[in-house]
């Protein structure tokens, strides 16, 4: 009989701790729709590639695997980012009458943020949203991205620079 401490965790498991969290994060990147089969495809290749699973953390591994997909995705999100920009109107919320006057002011904001977003460089993007929408650290995004901890913590610094530059003070 195999040593458990061997034996790659179950899948279904991974799916009950971190299904949430991954779907939260995907969802903020791609909309909620999208970001439902991100997070199924993630763990399907989870499940193919479970003898991996041993090789480091579990949940940098998956956000890897998320994040591969998501680059899949990059010209859709870019697209609904200046789309946002353009318009104020996120594509991948539906309208459900524009929550009218407190959603106004978070429409601007958003618009703002969406076009900045939609002019980073794609690693300087995805550290910021692994760093804000997932609320990963950085030596998790490090391991996730696959790139090392210093790319990182430069990546988040360009990015936040960049934010506060473009957007005015009060609406970050």
């Amino acid at each position: 009989m195999a040593d458990p401490r061997e034996s790659p965790p179950d899948v279904a498991d991974l799916f009950d701790r971190y299904g949430a969290e991954l779907r939260h994060y995907c969802a903020g990147r791609v909309g909620a729709h999208l970001a439902e089969d991100i997070v199924a495809e993630t763990f399907l290749i989870a499940y193919q590639r479970r003898d991996r699973l041993l090789d480091g953390p579990v949940r940098a591994w998956l956000y890897g695997i998320a994040s591969n997909l998501l680059r899949r995705h990059r010209r859709t999100e870019t697209r609904a980012l200046r789309t946002l920009a353009r318009t104020g109107r996120d594509p991948f919320v539906p309208d459900v009458a524009d929550r009218a006057v407190d959603r106004a002011h978070a429409a601007a904001v958003s618009r703002n943020l969406a076009a900045v977003l939609a002019r980073l460089p794609a690693r300087q993007r995805d550290v910021l949203l692994l760093y804000a929408l997932a609320d990963l650290d950085y030596d998790t995004i490090a391991r996730t991205l696959g790139i090392p901890l210093g790319s990182v913590q430069s990546a988040l610094f360009r990015a936040r620079r960049k934010l506060r530059a473009a957007l005015p003070e009060g609406e970050l």
